[in-house]
């Protein structure tokens, strides 16, 4: 069996682990005395195994290598480096772009608010950090992965080398700019490959503070100053903002119980007891309905990987879930599909606008609030609910459909 020599939980060596995911190779991870003692290579097992003295290094019958791309590349699939020369040319320039671009910013912003470097310049970190996200944004507009319809060695490299950044600094304010590239990171994370080595990535709601190394040019801050004389400029601008607070809370009680239809909606007939509670009941002051539209259907390939876009803005909505109920569906074949939906959404504003982490998706669609009591209103309601019908508005067949609740 192949082994990796490592430290537990470290992020460089999770681009292999992923990849091996991916191509179902059986790999021992070694962290911990007596074939590998963190701290100190050099008196691990065996010092040849490090000639560089640093991790991850993987070994497999007498072959040995180093470096985490090249270790993912050795594991990884055809289909994970590119089946065609343009691929996989491609996928080795995300690859060296998240080395070389991405890696040495995330560390000099992130590491200081892990305890492991002094805090002293992280603007121009930050900047660069920005900068890289906005190419990435662009690149994804269209996109669900960062190469072709599925997963590469590209997106695993890309998503390591941002895990810190999403899990540490990138709060909602700043994220709120990269909606695309957050899509696709949420997206890549909840792949089963993925979780089975990162567990669940929670995005941090505030960034990490750096935890500065008192030095001889740094003394510790006497403790008679104030905390207003304490703050930096970022800190202050952060404390100028408004605090975060449910976007619904200003919204009058509605008698309409959606627990009460979603409950109708999975256990009874849909077309005899679920749609005529829901008409019945339907607070139209309180609720309102709204048809959506996926902007870019030439974009969509497999359609396996356009059920995987509904089902990842699904997933990064979880919160949504008491405020909202929807059905999307998918029409169409492979190469030639598209897809839409009706949503039942709290008030009467959009409600992915209320909140940066619904924006991520939305955009992606065209949206067009529904007359409830308008004739074409009850026919939409009536076959995306019931998922049948002849929608003639779509002019493909319906392939599957998806439910939000």
């Amino acid at each position: 069996m192949a082994t990796l020599y490592t430290y537990t939980n470290y992020w460089r060596s999770y681009p292999a682990l992923i990849a091996a995911q991916y191509s179902g190779v059986q790999i021992n991870v070694v962290s911990a005395p007596p074939g590998f003692e963190p701290g100190n290579q050099q008196k691990s097992e065996g010092s040849f195994k490090f000639p560089l003295g640093k991790v991850p290094v993987f070994e497999e019958d007498g072959f040995q290598i180093t470096e985490s791309s090249a270790i993912a590349h050795y594991v990884a699939t055809e289909v994970l480096r590119g089946t065609s020369p343009q691929d996989s040319a491609l996928i080795q320039q995300w690859v060296n772009f998240a080395d070389v671009e991405i890696v040495p910013s995330v560390a000099t912003w992130v590491y200081p608010t892990l305890g492991a470097a002094d805090n002293r310049v992280t603007q121009r970190a930050r900047e660069t950090i920005q900068g890289v996200l906005s190419v990435l944004d662009k690149h994804l507009h269209a996109r669900t992965f960062m190469v072709g319809e599925r997963v590469t060695l590209a997106d695993i490299s890309m998503v390591c080398a941002l895990f810190l950044l999403y899990k540490q600094v990138l709060e909602p304010s700043l994220r709120g700019n990269f909606a695309n590239v957050t899509r696709w990171f949420i997206t890549c994370v909840h792949q089963a490959q993925f979780s089975a080595v990162l567990g669940e990535v929670q995005l941090c709601e505030k960034a990490a503070q750096c935890e500065v190394k008192a030095t001889q040019e740094d003394p510790p801050k006497e403790k008679n100053i104030t905390e207003e004389e304490e703050r930096d400029p970022t800190e202050e601008v952060m404390a100028a903002e408004p605090k975060a607070k449910d976007p619904f809370t200003s919204l009058a009680k509605s008698p309409f119980v959606l627990d009460e239809f979603k409950r109708k909606y999975s256990n009874e007939d849909t077309l005899t007891e679920a749609l005529p509670y829901f008409w019945k009941n339907l607070d139209q002051e309180g609720w309102s309905l709204w048809y959506s539209e996926y902007k870019f259907p030439s974009e969509l390939g497999k359609v396996f990987m356009s059920c995987n876009l509904i089902t990842g803005m699904f997933q990064r909505l979880d919160r949504l879930r008491k405020h909202a109920f929807a059905s999307v569906a998918l029409f169409g074949q492979d190469g030639n599909s598209s897809i839409s939906g009706v949503w039942l959404l709290r008030g009467h504003q959009l409600a992915f606008e209320l909140c940066d982490d619904w924006k991520v998706d939305y955009e992606s669609y065209s949206w067009r609030k529904l007359e409830p009591d308008n004739e074409e209103t009850k026919t939409l309601v009536k076959e995306y609910f019931a998922w049948e019908g002849e929608f003639k508005h779509v002019g493909k067949p319906f392939s599957q459909g998806k439910i939000f609740k």
